[in-house]
């Protein structure tokens, strides 16, 4: 489809902006950093971590200080879930289970940081913003195989490395916009949502416990690419 004119520019990142801000609303990140350096061993944030973890986690191999310390950001300080979790947010708790409707919490583990939540599109007729499913894959690392040097990118920069919605074309009338593309002023190298300011910052001591923790939880199975949830666990 395509458009004679440009939206504004400023509209468009406003309303976006806007979608972003109701679906993270009240869980703005306060994560507290330390040095690489630090012996982390007697943080108490280890244990509570490991104590409010909501799916078994494989500790085989694993850093277990590194993993207590992870799910203590992923699930205390910035929960991750909300935005990750797979499907619509009602599917984040199980039945019977949902804050939303004056229930207690209980997490889904089926649903546990699978991915899958709508964004929506920057501007409308563009591709729509799908949060990654972050769980391991058959190789057992996180976000469907990311290296740790690949996923310390993506949480500095926002990177897309699945390149699923590049910057439209420009046609002469204007972009081409159409549902697999983006068009400026977004950048459609970029995740869109990612980095997430207070994510960005965090020491790599704590990144690295990030993804010691998401290598533990349970593969959440998804399509085939270039869906944004794919994940092979077999």
């Amino acid at each position: 489809m395509r458009f004679s004119k440009l939206l504004k520019p400023a509209a468009a990142a406003t309303a976006f902006a806007a979608i972003l801000l109701a679906a993270l609303l009240n869980t703005s990140p306060r994560v507290k950093a330390t040095d690489d350096d630090d012996d982390n061993s007697n943080d108490s944030r280890i244990q509570r971590g490991l104590d409010i973890a909501p799916v078994h986690l494989n500790l085989e191999g694993k850093n277990r200080a590194l993993v207590g310390l992870g799910s203590y950001i992923v699930n205390a300080t910035v929960p991750c879930n909300e935005c990750h979790g797979a499907g619509p947010a009602i599917n984040q708790f199980l039945p019977g289970d949902n804050p939303y409707f004056g229930q207690t919490a209980v997490i889904n583990p089926a649903a546990y940081l699978g991915g899958g939540r709508d964004f929506g599109a920057p501007v409308p007729g563009s591709a729509h913003i799908i949060s990654r499913n972050l769980t391991p894959d058959k190789t057992g690392l996180p976000e469907g195989g990311r290296t740790f040097g690949e996923f310390v990118q993506i949480m500095r920069t926002g990177v897309d490395l699945d390149h699923l919605h590049p910057t439209c074309a420009i046609g002469p009338s204007g972009p081409i916009v159409n549902t697999g593309c983006i068009p400026a002023p977004f950048n459609g190298d970029l995740l869109q949502t990612m980095p997430w300011p207070g994510l960005r910052n965090l020491t790599n001591h704590d990144l690295r416990a990030i993804y010691e923790y998401l290598s533990a939880v349970p593969c959440v199975a998804g399509p085939p690419t270039p869906s944004p949830l794919h994940n092979d666990c077999q």
